[in-house]
């Protein structure tokens, strides 16, 4: 690895809120930056050192920009998995490796991946076809997923009864048993070359039902410890199972029975650890990039309670972006907003997101919802 002195070149797939707040950390580490994105508006434009319009899908223009850098990664997981495998042969550190992105890009293999290393997870079934469907021997009701390219809800669907065959998929799908849970968990844990791992601390979710994206999230969890080191433990025994390098998010419930049931898997800095900016003594992104530089993994532990809140377009509104209620939130002490560049709203887009933190828990949690009722994203 080069040293930090402004001549290692990082590329990463993707140029979105996740790859403008990496970029935000690369910066103290003196590393130069390029991105790779379709969107010639897209939030890192004027962050990084080069910015290349081009696609992620595409062989030659993810192989082109991959030689012209160090070491790889990415901030979405749709990328062209084949010119990353050409890439790490040729001597491209890519992180995390193109193995692990071709597994979780497709959530059959995801599933299959659980069911044969013994990690908990819903039972579930492989659709090809329509008939398929039809001859489920799951029984209703059911989700149904879309194997690949589904994201913030998208390629979800939930199979009430009978009479909703008709609006399923019928690309390759899975379908899983309906989860009566108590809880939507997540654990954040972060593997470098070397093999250390370290999990940072669980926090629960609350979901739009519309949306269905993070909505609020409270971190530290204040479930049982038992539950919260077992979480844990089944992230670092993925992250260890996949020899993963770099970040890897874990969703999960908690069902009414107290089990933990891991849900889907990210690669990458997640929604779910946004709230590591102020809550705790290392982010997210800096753990990511202390991960892929192969470098000690820091310290974790959180520093207050923060609740991080999804700063989404309002139904009804696509146009430019107006935001309203800024002044009156940043008179809350403790209020940190993060607005990710992006010119136009539209409903339910990620506009940005704002972290809380207090001491006082029930503060935290106050301050979060009434937040959340002022701060609005319109046109």
């Amino acid at each position: 690895m080069k040293a930090f002195y402004g001549d290692l070149r990082l590329g990463i797939l993707g140029g979105g809120q996740l790859g403008r707040m990496l970029i935000q950390q690369a910066i103290n580490y003196n590393v130069t930056v390029k991105i790779l994105d379709p969107d010639r508006e897209a939030p890192c434009r004027k962050l990084c050192d080069e910015f290349v319009v081009g696609s992620l899908s595409d062989y030659e223009t993810v192989y082109n920009f991959g030689k012209k850098v160090d070491l790889l990664t990415i901030e979405i997981e749709k990328v062209n998995v084949d010119a990353l495998e050409q890439l790490e042969r040729e001597g491209v550190l890519v992180y995390p490796q193109p193995r692990v992105i071709r597994l979780i890009q497709d959530k059959g293999l995801q599933k299959q991946f659980f069911k044969e290393n013994d990690i908990p997870t819903a039972e579930f079934q492989i659709i090809s076809s329509a008939t398929d469907l039809q001859n489920a021997s799951i029984p209703f009701p059911y989700i149904q997923k879309l194997r690949r390219d589904g994201y913030d809800g998208k390629g979800v669907y939930k199979v009430i009864d009978e009479s909703s065959l008709a609006k399923a998929f019928t690309e390759p799908s899975l379908i899983e048993r309906w989860i009566d849970f108590e809880k939507e968990i997540a654990v954040i844990v972060a593997r470098n070359e070397k093999g250390e791992v370290k999990t940072f601390p669980m926090v629960e979710m609350e979901f739009n039902p519309e949306a269905n994206l993070v909505e609020f999230l409270i971190a530290p969890s204040t479930l049982p410890h038992s539950i919260q080191q077992e979480a844990a433990d089944i992230a670092e025994n993925i992250a260890n199972k996949l020899k993963i390098v770099g970040l890897l998010a874990v969703e999960m419930f908690l069902d009414k029975h107290g089990r933990i049931l891991v849900n889907e898997l990210a690669p990458r800095p997640h929604n779910s650890g946004h709230q590591t900016i102020e809550g705790n003594v290392v982010s997210q992104f800096e753990q990511h990039l202390r991960a892929i530089f192969d470098q000690p993994l820091g310290d974790t532990t959180c520093l207050s309670n923060a609740i991080m809140i999804n700063l989404l377009g309002e139904a009804g509104h696509e146009g430019p972006a107006v935001y309203q209620g800024i002044e009156k939130a940043l008179k809350c002490e403790g209020v940190y907003i993060h607005l990710y560049g992006k010119a136009l709203t539209k409903p339910f887009r990620k506009m940005g997101h704002i972290t809380i933190v207090d001491a006082d828990r029930a503060k935290a949690i106050e301050k979060a919802r009434y937040v959340q009722q002022i701060l609005k994203v319109v046109s």
